[in-house]
């Protein structure tokens, strides 16, 4: 998570969507800097609006907007899943490795997923509990130049990044009906993925 002051804005570290690279690129620029750990690197929005946001509006009369980017569901397992695959992650509680990517994905829509389908979802991340989304700003992951337009615009500068984290290669088909059932289980994280796409790669939104 990086947060602005001049720029009144804070970017949130959707994982499995590039964040290492924006992060990266400009973390010498933010005023406030949460890595490390995941649970801040990756601050939920939801945390961040229950903790954080009260602190930097208390603290430094700033109420930041907000960007996250999101991209394709089936995608992000995928991404997942390469990741988990890694040879460093081998013998641990997390690893996918032996598994085949139609395993990986029932583990993902399981009533009570094995760990290494603990990776949580991208509809939870930028809402609250109610379903409401707590985000100002979302980017499609597939349109890279509408995020980093917004970036410029905001920060007065070119941003450029290199890819960073960048997980092995690994096949990933999926069975029709295993996908059809992740489709339903995730039905409005694909939605809203599919409301970014359709407003040209920015969902702008209202707060509560």
């Amino acid at each position: 998570m990086l947060i602005f002051f001049d720029a009144n804005l804070v970017l949130f570290a959707t994982p499995k969507t590039g964040t290492t690279a924006y992060h990266s690129a400009l973390h010498r620029k933010a005023d406030i800097v949460l890595t490390g750990r995941s649970s801040l690197k990756h601050m939920p929005a939801r945390k961040y609006t229950r903790h954080l946001a009260p602190y930097l509006q208390k603290a430094h009369q700033l109420t930041p907007e907000s960007a996250a980017v999101i991209r394709d569901p089936l995608e992000h397992a995928r991404s997942w899943y390469r990741y988990r695959q890694r040879p460093s992650t081998r013998g641990k509680p997390g690893s996918a490795a032996g598994l085949s990517f139609n395993d990986f994905v029932e583990g993902l829509i399981a009533p009570d997923p094995p760990d290494f389908a603990r990776v949580g979802n991208q509809l939870s991340f930028v809402t609250g509990r109610e379903g409401d989304i707590l985000i100002d700003h979302l980017f499609a992951y597939e349109k890279p130049t509408v995020f980093l337009q917004f970036l410029h615009d905001r920060l007065g500068f070119a941003v450029k990044t290199k890819p960073k984290n960048v997980s092995p290669d690994a096949e990933t088909p999926i069975d029709p009906n295993v996908e059809k059932r992740f489709r339903a289980a995730r039905a409005e994280e694909f939605a809203l993925h599919d409301r970014i796409v359709d407003a040209g790669g920015h969902l702008t939104t209202t707060r509560p």
